[in-house]
Formats: structure tokens, C-alpha cells, sequence
């Protein structure tokens, strides 16, 4: 059935359609979820074990080989990466692209299992499997701040913060950051025990012994089956201090309390592991995540709800304040998508007023709402929310959707000028175009389909471009045949050729034809001149693209920068926070914003030992370590970014020379370090000469700073060498040694009091515990368990002073170094890698057979998220091929369309060019945008030089040159349409946006002009069609 014709006998219906899906397009909105990305699939897990007290060296044989070759037996297995650490192994695993989110967790399930029979592993260390919640985005931060509480009492209000804000509906989770480890200490005097014959190991033995939270089996009472739980577990403090102990022999002993021999009390790990400061004072951060689909702006209203309430209840010198808003940021994005939209609107309106008259341009201006609204209709169905991507892709489809609408109102039109009737004009209009219009949809839409297939988490995060302007496209061609056919059929006033007066847009036009005619004719004429020359510049273009500088993805437009703190290895946590001090303060008085300073810096918060929980997709938590800092700043305006970062920058370079500080802005996708080289074998001496070599060789190039390697140099230890003789001869033991030693500098755990829903762990020290260091250990006394006697540690042992990487980090087994640099603001990452790849292929020839190198970072995130693309281009090709060949039945037109393809790189490459933009994922993305468009245009000059000559019954040239002639209205319209329609997303849309944006803008231009040109020189070389004795018939110019 024709649908114009059921459109306008049927317009009740239609209308009543159009009303259905404007109110459920505007309800489906104002439930849109809306978040800073789409959710995006990590597929990655690590395994942490903890063997206390080894080396690096010792926890990477004895722990970190066998839980890597575990992981190796998985199928899935992509990747495997390890770090090991004094006492500490952490082991990221990361799957297959491949892999579907839905399997994932039988796959982690798999490894789980394995790692629970793993054999071989030191007692008491036991890999501990963490799946959950890797890649979550904590985008809202609040902080408690102190003005002279402890840290006890910010706690226990934080603790009812957390409770207020986990119970928002739309609150998944809730972190707290700064939170300090409580213990309950046992401090006792080897002398004081001695007087009644205790030995610590006797201490601990016994606190064991009550503590205890065990089942006590079960009982027949009748036809029930009791269970029966003993009551030994400590309830309170004061339990373990009342608890009663043994002393003595079997012939005379006596209880007494175990808090008349040792101090118990209740405190927290001093120094802290990790601190947190808000603004210079001591805080506590509270960090909330996401529901998955939930909507941010939502959440950011009910936090703010909660923070007010708080705010009137906490005392005097406490704060309840903000220190991370992704959810304005969303706010801010959505509403300047608004303005966005009507800005388009306005631009297109105006382009159709200008070229088609008031009528026009309303009727065909009236589908950007209409098609937006259904838009959102259809996404709030399938559960598609709002945010960056697909409020970029609308406006990617606002300038592609009216093509349908102004193809089909121009012929409309020009069917109506030719005196056929208005009915008839429509459905002869719906007849002639609803194939090549559905095809040229579908090629465009299909352009895209590679970014949904992708199966790496950009291709999550990007793929809804293709679903939204599939939507979109679809809409639009919906709508183009129905409501733009019905609203031509009832408001287009169009009198015939022969009685309508030309307008001054109307001569433009018709002078701009005769233009294009008389270099349709010159091209024609010189068919195989023109294909050369296009092909030359195509040619040219291409050698123009390795000038362009490659960033895979800006900086975020957001108005918040960082800054990384890295001391060399070995620093306290106390020397961190004195470094963190310092740049707070230089902050607070130069660069804060006061009633004389009105742009700067907002305000900071710092984070130390630790990094905060992941606040936006481009930033990822360091790992902890006591000589490592967060600061993250918010800035007055994102263009103060730059500014700030410079002075802060500059400041820590002249101020901490040794210590490697980073301060920037964060990446826009995600993006991984500009630079990263990767060199891997097994041998610590040979490794650290040959990074040390490519260090030297990095720092040497232009562009490159802060160039480092992720070992760091190696720290000191000291080892205890213990002379057996001596200790056996003084009565002492290597546990004796052991403990003592433990007692004195850390304490040992000997259980734990549980309270409420809290287990802290109960640890026994000596009363020389805080006196941490060298001089304590060589006056340190080891205390005989067996004896009861005490002898000087340098009596039976000597200390012997040793240094040992601080970390040992593998990949795939094999120990490796990760050389990385940032760029300076003139730095170009694939410059420098150019670079240095020659040097390095030099260098391998003299290193040993089993080393090598790979490039990491920005390099390898960009190959795999953009080769993964690339892989799927073929089919997208395919189906565009299969397309054209249904829409036309030959080879040869189809073959045509497809030659067009690659032409768009030309006005690409020139406008990245001459704008001076980078080109990276989203260009790339842009470039796959102009592909379809340029598709579209093809298809629809083709089908019309058909229609000529099949329908209209015209010579093999004339047909040619009518088919570009009648097209050419609406193939430019459409153009400046799309180009304008973008203006805003370019201007506003911020840097992530802006390369795509020009991209499209220039390289339509460009195309335009070339497919006008190319495809009837290439239609009459493949088809012979002769024009060297053509006379152009000026009929075609008036029709």
C-alpha cells in the first residue's frame, strides 16, 4: 500500500499517531536514566594475597608464579599482570574481548575453584578473587571535614551519613575514604610477664583459647535436633581486660586479670595507611555510586537533600560539603544538549526559509521535533538512558534526518511546479523514493554498525551511537513518507513553473546550476582527466594524514584537575602528607579563588597513602602505597584548567625536585598514558641496564616529560642474620627472635573482638612498640620463651643491611618494566613513538634472545579499541554492498557508490589540517559518519539518473546531467543542513567532540563537491556514455 496516499485519506489516524508519540516521547524523557557514559563491561579481576613479612622476591616465587599459572589454564585468559610487593601479591586478570558479560561470572567461578585447591601456597595465605565492581564510576563525592574532633568521633557521624545516603533509591553503593584500621592492643613488658612465668607465645595462646566463636555441635532434645553454641567470644573491652589468666606452676598457681599484667585499649594504626584532607583540614570522604540505568541528576537532587539535612544537625566544626558533582556536570551536558537542539532547529529552519520559503522550511523543519521526541520515545523502551555518547549521536542525526525530508519535499515541489496535482504529486513522490530513500537509511545506519559490534568496552561505550541514529535515521524516513507527505499534501502552495515568479534565492540557485552544468559538461568531456585528478588529490590527502597529530582521546572538558604524587620508594606516609601540605598551602594562597582572585581554584581534596575510589572514567586509582597522593581540584572554569595546572606544575618542580608529581587534566575517554614501553625478561641486572637505557633514550626526544619507570629504584632492607650456635648456646630461638621483633615493631594479631558488625582485630605488642627504630633494634632484648631469660639481639645475630626492588611486576609471566613519559604541550605521542622504534629494534639485536618490547598506554589502547573497529568494518562494507546491489541490481553503480567511500578522507584530512585538530577515535568516528552520508548522496544520484532514463525515457547524457541538475538542490541543502546542524556541537560540544565535528563539517563540504562531480564521470566511463560531440539541451537547465 502506498503510505502517502493512506497518509492523507487517513490523516485522522496519523494525527492521532503523531499525538501518541509526542506524549510518549516527552513522558519517556523526564524518565530517561542519565549518566556521565553507557554502561561499558570490564573484563578484569585481581587476586590479592597477603604473606606477611616476605620480600618481593620471595611473594613473587612463592605465591605470585602459582596464582599467574593458574590463571594461564583459563581458555578466556587474555591477559595476566602482577605485582609483587613486601608481603603482598596482587594478580589482575584480564579476559577475552570476546568474552559476553553474561558468562563472565562462570568464568571468574572457574578460577575461584581453582584457586581454593591451588597447592603449593605458603601456610596461612589464602588468594582472595575480587569480581566486583572493577570500572565503577563513584562520579558523587561529599566530605565530612574536622575542625579539631578526632577521628573517632568524624567517624561515627560519617557512619550515619553513609547509612542516609546507601539508602537513596538511587544509590548502588557508598565507599568511605580515610577510614583508618581500628585495633584493640594488648601492650605488655616481657619483664612483667616474667614475674609470672608468662612468655608472650603463652599470652597469645591463651587469648586464643577464650576467643573463640565456633559451633559446639548438636543435640537430640525429643523429635528436635538442638544446636549448641558456646559463649566465649569477647563482647566488650573491658572483657578482655577482666579475662582471667593462669600464673604459676601446677603446684601453686593463681587467675588473675589479664588487664593487671598488660594495658588493653582501644585505638587506631599510628601512623595512619591513609589519610584524607578536604580543602587543608582532616576529613573523612564519603563516595557514591551509581545504579545501574538509574538516572545521576536524580541522585546528585537526593544527596544534596541529605548533605543539607546533616549540614543542620552536625555540631559547630564539622562540614558536610561537596567534593565531586558529576551529576551537575550530566545536568549541565543534558540541558546544553537542549540548547543544542534548538539551535539546530533554528539553523536548519532558517537554511529551508532561505532555499524553500516559509511553507517549506516549516514542513520540512517540523520532522527535527518530531523525529527527535520519537527518538527518545523508542530508546525510553529499550532502556537507553542520556548521556555524553548518546546526546552526541542526536545531534550527529539531527543534521543526516531532514536529508529524507527535503528529498522528499523537493520533489514534491517540483512535481507540483510541473502542474500535477497535489495528491497525485505526493503519492507519484512516495512511489519514486520510499526504496532509495530506506536504502540509503540503512547504508548510512550500517556505516556504524562496526562500533556496535566491537566487543572491547569503547565498543560499549560508543556502540549506542549506531543505535541511536539508527532510530533516528529510521524515524526519519518514517516520518518523511507519512507526516512530511501529509503535512506537503495540506500547507504546500505551489504554483507552476510557467505562472511562479523567482525569488531571489530561486536565481541563486538556477545561477549556481548553470555553474555546476557548465562543469558537469567540462568534467564529462575530460571524464578520465577528472578521475585522475580526484585521485591524485585522494592520493595527496592520504601523505596529509601522517602530518596530523594522533591523540586517541582529548583532555575532559570537565572543570576539575589532578594531581599525582609519587616519592621515591621507601618514604612514610608522615613525609607524604608534609609534601601534600605544602602544595595545599601554595594553593589556598595563590591560587584560590577570594574576593581579589575571582578565578583559580575552587576547591581540593587530598587523598594520601591512598587514591579516592574512580570519580569519572578518565581516572584510575594508583595503587596504595605510603609514598603516593591524590589531589583532586575543581576549578573555577574548565577554561582555567591549563593555567592552574601550569602554575601548579611549575611549583612542584622547582619545590620537589626528586619526586615524581604529574599534575593534569583528566582524559575525556578513559585514555591510557601517552607513552608506555614495555620491556620484559627475567633477569633483575639485565632488565634494570636495559630500562635504564630506553629511560635515558625516552628523556632525549623532544615533546616527552616526566619520564620514569614503574620499578623506581631499589630500597634498602636490613636482614637479621641469626648465628644458631650462639642462640642455641644462649637458650634462644629464631621464633624467640621472630617474635621479639614482631612484639617491638609491628605486634602480632591474636585474634579478634567483634562489635556490632565490625571484627577488629585484637594485636599484642610490646611497650617498646613506638620506638620503631634502627637504635631500638640494636639495644632490642630477645626475650626466651624457653628460659624466660633475655639476651641482646646483637648477641646471638647481626644486622645486615641489603637492597631489593620494592616491587617486582610481571606480564604474562615474565618480569617487566613499563617505561612511560607524558607530552609536553608541543609533544606528539606517535611522533615519538616513531621515533624511538628504530633505536629500539637497534638496541634488541644486543639484547639476550628471550627479552623484548611492546608498546603500552595510549599506543595499545587505541590498536585494540580502534583495530577491534576496524575488524568489523568488512561486514559493514558487505552489508552496504548487498544494500546497493538490491537498490540498483548491478555491479557496476554499485561499484560506484563504493569508490566514493574513501574520497571523504580528503576534506577530512584539510579540516583537521587547517583547524589544527588532532585525530584519534572520535575523528575516526566522524570519518565512519561521512562515509554514510556520502553513501546517501551517491544512492540518491544514481536512483535519479535512472528514474531519467527509465521513466522519463531520456538520452544516456541527458539523463546523466538532468539526474545532477534536478538533485542538486537537495543534495545541497542537505549538506548545509548537516554542516550548520553541527555548528553547535562543534562550538559547545566541548574537545572530546570537536575533531568529529570538523570532520564531518569540512569533509561533507568537500565531499559534496567531489561526489557531484565524481559519481556522473565515473557513471558515464563505466557505462561508455560519449560526450565528446554532446550539445547540451537547455531544456534540462528550466525543468
Amino acid at each position: 500500500m502506498n503510505l502517502a496516499q493512506f497518509s492523507i485519506d487517513k490523516n485522522r489516524i496519523i494525527f492521532m499517531v503523531l499525538t501518541t508519540i509526542v506524549l510518549m516521547g516527552l513522558v519517556m524523557y523526564s524518565g530517561l536514566s542519565r549518566d556521565s557514559m553507557p554502561p561499558y563491561t570490564v573484563r578484569l579481576a585481581t587476586v590479592v594475597s597477603e604473606f606477611p613479612g616476605a620480600s618481593p622476591e620471595r611473594v613473587e616465587q612463592l605465591v605470585t608464579d602459582k596464582i599467574e599459572k593458574a590463571a594461564q589454564e583459563l581458555p578466556e585468559l587474555k591477559e595476566v599482570s602482577s605485582i609483587s610487593r613486601t608481603g603482598l601479591s596482587v594478580v589482575s586478570v584480564t579476559l577475552k574481548d570476546e568474552v559476553p558479560p553474561t558468562k563472565m561470572q562462570s568464568v571468574w567461578d572457574r578460577l575461584r575453584r581453582k584457586l581454593n585447591v591451588l597447592e603449593g601456597l605458603p601456610e596461612g595465605v589464602v588468594p582472595f578473587l575480587n569480581d566486583d565492581g572493577i570500572g565503577d564510576v563513584y562520579g558523587i563525592v561529599v566530605g565530612l571535614t574536622s575542625d579539631g574532633y578526632s577521628y573517632a568521633e568524624m567517624k561515627e557521624y560519617a557512619d550515619d551519613i553513609k547509612d542516609a545516603l546507601i539508602s537513596l533509591p538511587d544509590a548502588a553503593k557508598v565507599e568511605i575514604g580515610g577510614e583508618q584500621e581500628e585495633r584493640v592492643f594488648v601492650e605488655f613488658e616481657n619483664s612483667r610477664l616474667k614475674e609470672y612465668g608468662l612468655s608472650a607465645s603463652k599470652l597469645q595462646q591463651a587469648i586464643a583459647a577464650t576467643n573463640i566463636l565456633n559451633s559446639g555441635g548438636q543435640v537430640n532434645l525429643g523429635d528436635e535436633r538442638i544446636i549448641l553454641e558456646p559463649t566465649g567470644n569477647f563482647n566488650s573491652v573491658k572483657d578482655i581486660d577482666n579475662m582471667l589468666i593462669s600464673v604459676g606452676n601446677e603446684n601453686s598457681s593463681q587467675l588473675i586479670k589479664l588487664g593487671d599484667i598488660t594495658t588493653v585499649k582501644k585505638g587506631y594504626i599510628d601512623p595512619p595507611s591513609q589519610e584524607v584532607r578536604i580543602n587543608g583540614k582532616n576529613a573523612i570522604s564519603l563516595h557514591v555510586n551509581l545504579k545501574e540505568n538509574a538516572n545521576v541528576i536524580a541522585l546528585g537532587e537526593e544527596v544534596n537533600k541529605v548533605v543539607d539535612h546533616w549540614q543542620e544537625k552536625l555540631p559547630v566544626g564539622l562540614e558536610l560539603i561537596r567534593v565531586s558533582s558529576l551529576d551537575n556536570y550530566i545536568d549541565f551536558k543534558v540541558n546544553d544538549f537542549i540548547v543544542n537542539l534548538m539551535q539546530s532547529i533554528a539553523i536548519v529552519l532558517l537554511v529551508m526559509l532561505i532555499f524553500l520559503g516559509i511553507r517549506t522550511g516549516f514542513v520540512i523543519a517540523s520532522l527535527i521535533p518530531i523525529v527527535t521526541i520519537m527518538t527518545l520515545m523508542v530508546m525510553g523502551v529499550i532502556n537507553m538512558g542520556l548521556n555524553q555518547v548518546t546526546l552526541a549521536a542526536l545531534i550527529m542525526a539531527l543534521g543526516m534526518l531532514v536529508d529524507n525530508a527535503i528529498v522528499v519535499a523537493e520533489t514534491i515541489m517540483v512535481k507540483m511546479e510541473e502542474g500535477i496535482e497535489r495528491k497525485k504529486a505526493t503519492v507519484e513522490a512516495f512511489s519514486e523514493l520510499w526504496m532509495p530513500l530506506l536504502i540509503s537509511t540503512l547504508t548510512t545506519s550500517a556505516a556504524f554498525l562496526a562500533f556496535y559490534l566491537s566487543p572491547t568496552a569503547m565498543g560499549d561505550i560508543v556502540g549506542p551511537i549506531f543505535v541511536v541514529i539508527t532510530i533516528a535515521l529510521l524515524s526519519s524516513w518514517i516520518i518523511a513518507l507519512t507526516v512530511i507527505t501529509l503535512f506537503c499534501y495540506l500547507f504546500l502552495k505551489v504554483s507552476p513553473k510557467t505562472e511562479k515568479k523567482p525569488g531571489f534565492i530561486d536565481v541563486v540557485i538556477n545561477k549556481l546550476k548553470i555553474y555546476y552544468k557548465d562543469m558537469i559538461l567540462t568534467a564529462l568531456q575530460n571524464k578520465w582527466k577528472v578521475i585522475i585528478g580526484i585521485f591524485l588529490i585522494f592520493l595527496a590527502s592520504l601523505y596529509g594524514f601522517t602530518k596530523i597529530p594522533f591523540v586517541f582521546f582529548p583532555d575532559s572538558d570537565r572543570n576539575m584537575i589532578t594531581v599525582d604524587i609519587n616519592l621515591p620508594e621507601g618514604n612514610k606516609i608522615e613525609r607524604t602528607s608534609e609534601v601534600v601540605e605544602r602544595i595545599e598551602s601554595y594553593i589556598a594562597d595563590s591560587l584560590q579563588v577570594n574576593n581579589k582572585r575571582l578565578t583559580g581554584i575552587l576547591d581540593w581534596s587530598s587523598y594520601i597513602g591512598e587514591g579516592p575510589e574512580s570519580y569519572d572514567l578518565g581516572y584510575t586509582p594508583d595503587e596504595a602505597n605510603s609514598n603516593y597522593a591524590h589531589i583532586l581540584i575543581n576549578t573555577s572554569s574548565f577554561n582555567e584548567n591549563n593555567k592552574m595546572i601550569a602554575k601548579i606544575d611549575d611549583f612542584a618542580f622547582k619545590n620537589f625536585p626528586n619526586a615524581d608529581i604529574k599534575v593534569g587534566a583528566l582524559s575525556a575517554g578513559g585514555g591510557g598514558i601517552p607513552i608506555e614501553i614495555k620491556v620484559s625478561g627475567n633477569n633483575f641486572d639485565e632488565l634494570s641496564q636495559i630500562s635504564q637505557a630506553v629511560k635515558l633514550k625516552l628523556s632525549s626526544i623532544s615533546g616527552t616529560k616526566n619520564v620514569k619507570d614503574d620499578w623506581g629504584p631499589k630500597s634498602k632492607k636490613f636482614i637479621i642474620e641469626i648465628d644458631q650456635n650462639r642462640a642455641q648456646s644462649a637458650g634462644i630461638t629464631s621464633l624467640d627472635i621472630a617474635t621479639s621483633l614482631l612484639t617491638v615493631l609491628d605486634g602480632f594479631q591474636t585474634g579478634e573482638y567483634r562489635e556490632d558488625d565490625k571484627s577488629i582485630p585484637i594485636v599484642m605488642r610490646s611497650d617498646d612498640n613506638q620506638q620503631q627504630s634502627l637504635a631500638s633494634l640494636e639495644t632490642l632484648n630477645v626475650y626466651s620463651q624457653t628460659t624466660g631469660r633475655t639476651v641482646p639481639l646483637l648477641q646471638v645475630a647481626s644486622i645486615v643491611p641489603m637492597w631489593q626492588y620494592s616491587k617486582i611486576k610481571r606480564f604474562n609471566l615474565v618480569r617487566t618494566v613499563i617505561i612511560s613519559s607524558d607530552l609536553r604541550p608541543e609533544g606528539n605521542s606517535s611522533d615519538i613513538i616513531n621515533e624511538i622504534i628504530p633505536w629500539l629494534e637497534e638496541q634488541r639485536k644486543n639484547w639476550p634472545s628471550d627479552y623484548s618490547y611492546e608498546f603500552g598506554g595510549e599506543a595499545k589502547q587505541s590498536e585494540e579499541n580502534m583495530g577491534s573497529v576496524i575488524g568489523y568494518l568488512p561486514l559493514s562494507g558487505f552489508i552496504i554492498v548487498l544494500l546497493l546491489i538490491i537498490q540498483f541490481n548491478s555491479f557496476r553503480k554499485m561499484a560506484m557508490v563504493v569508490m566514493t567511500i574513501p574520497l571523504g578522507i580528503i576534506g577530512v584530512v584539510i579540516g583537521l589540517l587547517v583547524f589544527g585538530e588532532a585525530f584519534g577515535f572520535m575523528p575516526f568516528l566522524g570519518l565512519i559518519s561521512l562515509a554514510g552520508i556520502v553513501i546517501n548522496n551517491a544512492i540518491v544520484l544514481i536512483d535519479r539518473m535512472e528514474i531519467e532514463q527509465r521513466d522519463l525515457g531520456r538520452t544516456e547524457q541527458d539523463a546523466i546531467i538532468a539526474a545532477c541538475l534536478q538533485r542538486f538542490r537537495p543534495i545541497l541543502l542537505a549538506t548545509f543542513t548537516t554542516v550548520l546542524g553541527l555548528l553547535p556541537l562543534y562550538i559547545s560540544g566541548g574537545e572530546m567532540w570537536e575533531g568529529m565535528a570538523i570532520g564531518i563539517m569540512v569533509g561533507l563540504l568537500f565531499g559534496t563537491v567531489i561526489t557531484l562531480l565524481f559519481i556522473p564521470t565515473v557513471y558515464s566511463a563505466l557505462f561508455k556514455v560519449d560526450y565528446k560531440s554532446y550539445e547540451f539541451n537547455e531544456k534540462l537547465i528550466e525543468e
